[in-house]
């Protein structure tokens, strides 16, 4: 049962951000100055900010946002990594080399920076935040499937499949590559805890998402200007989203892992 209770929170979580901004609540866009900095109460359970915006509102609108961009970005990343991944390790030679060293590469560089020179290079916008968050998660994927991959190559049941005839792209595509999409289910779920944090974290520095959109980077950005007045709601609320969200699909992620690795035993 205990195993159970990250799948359920994640499931919880998505569920939030999928059909939370269709409850009743406040409009998260709309302004009202003269309830602004007002703390938590009756009518504003999270407070509100400095432009009187409902904050639980804002705080459940951003749930999408954010767990939209990581799962897209994650997504990319995982197609991406097991396609170069797997050719890299089936067919090894130049390939495997070029892609270890863009891999080696990719993960000597600190993840924020690389962020950071990305969206700067390419510009704003959702798309290329995005772009900027798979392109740090690709090596992840990238080495796991090619470790995979390779070891697999070597196996018995592989020699048998060729010499009964069949060709290396079946051998891969149908038989290998299911084997190794698992622990790719895994990886992303891990990951998409981490891609959300890349994402605001992005966002927090003003190269991702911008406002009045809300993201809970930005909200935790903009409250920071209130924080040594008292006003702590502008930042323990999103910050406590977003801490509670990689948590959760980190332990997500574990669960998955010892769920194969018990049905392996």
């Amino acid at each position: 049962m205990a195993s159970r209770v990250p799948f359920l929170l994640a499931g919880l979580l998505v569920a939030v951000a999928v059909f939370g901004p269709l409850l009743p609540l406040a409009d998260p866009m709309a302004t009202n100055v003269a309830a602004a900095l007002r703390p938590p109460g009756l009518a504003h359970p999270f407070g509100t900010d400095h432009l009187g915006r409902d904050q639980l509102a804002r705080v459940m609108m951003a749930a999408r946002l954010d767990l939209g961009l990581a799962a897209a970005a994650v997504a990319l990343a995982a197609v991406c990594g097991t396609v170069v991944g797997a050719l890299a390790g089936w067919f090894g030679g130049w390939t495997d080399h070029v892609s270890g060293w863009v891999g080696d590469l990719l993960l000597a560089m600190p993840i924020y920076l690389l962020a950071m020179v990305l969206v700067g290079a390419l510009g704003n916008g959702l798309a290329i935040v995005v772009l900027a968050t798979a392109v740090v998660n690709l090596p992840f994927f990238l080495r796991l499937v090619r470790g995979g991959v390779a070891r697999y190559r070597r196996a018995l049941w592989v020699d048998a499949a060729r010499m009964s005839g069949q060709r290396d792209r079946d051998i891969l595509f149908r038989h290998v590559l299911p084997r190794v999409f698992p622990l790719v289910v895994v990886q992303a779920t891990t990951n998409l805890g981490w891609a959300m944090l890349n994402a605001a974290g992005l966002s927090f520095i003003g190269v991702g998402v911008r406002p009045p959109s809300p993201e809970w980077g930005v909200m935790i950005a903009e409250g920071m200007r209130f924080l040594m007045g008292g006003h702590w709601w502008l930042v323990v609320f999103p910050g406590a989203a977003l801490a509670v969200s990689v948590l959760v699909f980190h332990l997500a992620g574990d669960a998955w892992r010892d769920l194969l690795a018990r049905e392996a035993a």
